[in-house]
């Protein structure tokens, strides 16, 4: 409450106008996506770190299946003890949630029992379970690949007689779609099975430290599971393999500075023995580890490397100028290690009993053990999985195409799920029949009208919160993942108000204090404007944007706390970071002079 006792508050839903020009944007979306009445009594706020964008029709289900399978892991199946689910509604194109809390003192002593036998159980066998989980990501995978789009010819193939199947190809049109569609499911599932305990186990060990060590910063205690190797890393690992072998194999005078793929490619092919040396390599290196979208597998135009292979040729040549000059191109891991060792030994040396010790011992060697799943994950699931998964859609898209009910195939994603299962009815229909599907006329004009509202929406600024300012977070997930505590929420007010002046506040990610020109993306496939030396100031970063982190001297980003990836991530290329700006996409412009203070988490205008 302020001074005269009234709650404060950001804008309420109910008071959201239309932007013009976008009327009837609802019907992109499920019924159950809408704000109603009561949610003006609860606080919401922008999850721009997974939806930097408005969400065409299609690309929703990633909000709605993800929150699906969290809700199911926190809520039913291990029982976090003060926190269910997340629910998320879309307004203006834009994913805003919330989550509910436990309260009761005795519903959380029951859910505790519950949370503890089960937890329990993951933590003491983890390392076997997430072998386990490797493996049933590996065949989700395979098994998504396996999936076929129906043909749909004119006479059916003559096995369906001889072998006596009893299935016309146009049962697959449905069964196919379905099992994409459950496979994305599954997939989610998989994702959500370890990853709350993993940031279960750094919480724990989070809230011992500020209770033990009031007066340290929440840097440094993520300092304390920093340098460990993790998979998400591995792509431009493999960009780095591949600059070497271009210098190894003389071929390195194929990677100007504004070199060209396809370009590269053709004269690689020219270039002997050595070339072709090269071309095997880069393949080698493409599956799996091209399937990496520039984004985090939210959006179906986020695309992959493989789909795309300007975002990985953009760093060849600067890998390769570098080794040209003798510079090493590793991470700093080894000093990160060094100092988690320092710290670690530093705080362990302050506790007062061998009980504390050996706690501190405890958690925090937990958390180097399940540590790596928190990052590993993302490479099986927002990334390999998901740049498959939008690949098939966009193939019964085609399908879609050819029977003239879309004009294209990416015209498939302005559509929702379940339209596109009713196209796809109305094609077996027709193919059944013998006759022509109606869908043009429907489909068509809803796909070309639902492609100019995102554009119009791309021109809304969304506040960064909505509904009243809770008096106090004590979610230690919101303020660790996305930034969210009192004083970002504060900082976000005065900002609403007019009253943000030069100064942005966030949180302190990674260390150290630069000076620069600042470089505002709101789009990730317009990563490749960056240019040397500039300070990256974006909705959120991802561990996908690793080759650009060479070239950057800071990044500053809208949303993300300490154990956010945008903190890790640059945590562990050693720049400086402020996460959880809240509007830094809105009040720094391309150009200006800024100052990034990663031991504050103050972002200063200098212009």
């Amino acid at each position: 409450m302020d001074a005269d006792g009234k709650t404060r508050s950001f804008t309420l839903p109910s008071r959201l106008a239309d932007l013009p020009g976008t009327e009837g944007w609802q019907s992109m979306y499920p019924y159950y996506t809408r704000f109603q009445p009561e949610d003006d009594q609860r606080f919401w706020f922008y999850n721009a770190m997974h939806f930097p964008e408005p969400m065409p029709a299609f690309d929703a289900i990633t909000a709605e299946i993800p929150y699906e399978a969290l809700g199911a892991f926190t809520t039913r199946i291990f029982a976090f003890p003060t926190t269910m689910g997340i629910e998320h509604r879309i307004v203006n194109g834009r994913i805003y949630i919330t989550a509910n809390p436990v309260t009761d003192p005795a519903e959380i002593q029951r859910r505790l029992a519950i949370f503890r036998e089960r937890a329990g159980y993951y933590y003491e066998n983890w390392e076997r379970i997430f072998t386990e989980w490797k493996v049933r990501m590996e065949h989700l995978i395979q098994e998504l690949e396996a999936v076929k789009v129906p043909r749909l010819p004119e006479f059916d193939e003559a096995e369906v007689v001889t072998k006596a199947k009893g299935l016309g190809q146009n049962h697959y049109v449905r069964e196919n779609f379905h099992r994409v569609t459950e496979l994305f499911s599954k997939m989610w599932h998989h994702h959500f099975e370890m990853l709350m305990l993993g940031y279960g186990a750094y919480m724990v060990f989070f809230d011992f430290c500020k209770k033990a060590f009031p007066e340290t910063a929440d840097q440094t205690v993520a300092r304390m599971v920093a340098g460990i190797e993790v998979l998400m890393f591995r792509p431009d690992d493999e960009l780095k393999r591949l600059a070497k072998l271009a210098i190894e194999y003389g071929v390195d005078d194929l990677f100007p500075s504004d070199c060209d793929a396809k370009k590269v490619l053709a004269q690689m092919r020219g270039r002997g023995e050595a070339g072709q040396r090269w071309l095997a390599e880069l393949d080698r290196s493409r599956e799996p580890w091209f399937n990496m979208s520039t984004g985090d597998g939210f959006y179906h135009h986020h695309l992959s490397w493989n789909d795309d292979l300007s975002v990985p040729f953009a760093a060849l040549p600067r890998y390769v100028e570098q080794l040209r000059r003798g510079e090493s191109l590793e991470r700093p891991t080894e000093r990160l290690k060094a100092e988690r060792g320092r710290i670690i030994a530093e705080y362990r040396e302050l506790l007062q009993s061998d009980d504390e010790r050996q706690a501190f011992d405890q958690m925090l060697g937990l958390c180097h053990v399940v540590f790596p799943f928190v990052e590993n994950h993302k490479f099986y699931c927002e990334h390999w999985f998901t740049t498959l998964f939008f690949k098939k859609v966009r193939e019964f898209g085609a399908l879609l195409v050819a029977y003239g009910v879309l004009a294209e195939a990416g015209d498939v994603f302005h559509l929702q799920y379940v339209e596109i299962e009713s196209a796809l009815a109305d094609v077996s229909l027709a193919w059944a029949g013998g006759g022509k599907p109606m869908g043009a006329a429907h489909w068509r004009p809803i796909a070309e009208d639902r492609k100019r509202i995102i554009e119009k929406l791309k021109e809304w600024n969304p506040p960064p919160a909505l509904g009243p300012i809770p008096p106090q977070i004590n979610d230690p997930a919101l303020q660790m993942l996305w930034g969210i505590t009192s004083e970002t929420l504060e900082s976000w007010s005065r900002t609403a108000q007019g009253e943000g002046g030069k100064e942005i506040v966030g949180f302190a990610a990674s260390p150290g204090v630069v000076e620069g020109i600042a470089r505002v993306l709101k789009n990730v496939n317009d990563i490749g404007q960056i240019r040397e030396g500039e300070i990256l100031v974006c909705p959120v970063t991802a561990p996908s944007w690793g080759p650009v982190f060479g070239k950057i001297k800071a990044a500053v980003s809208d949303i993300g706390g300490t154990m956010s990836h945008a903190a890790i991530v640059a945590r562990e290329y050693g720049l400086p970071a402020v996460v959880g700006t809240g509007q830094a996409t809105q009040r720094i412009k391309t150009g200006q002079r800024i100052r990034v203070d990663g031991n504050r988490g103050i972002v200063q205008i200098l212009d």
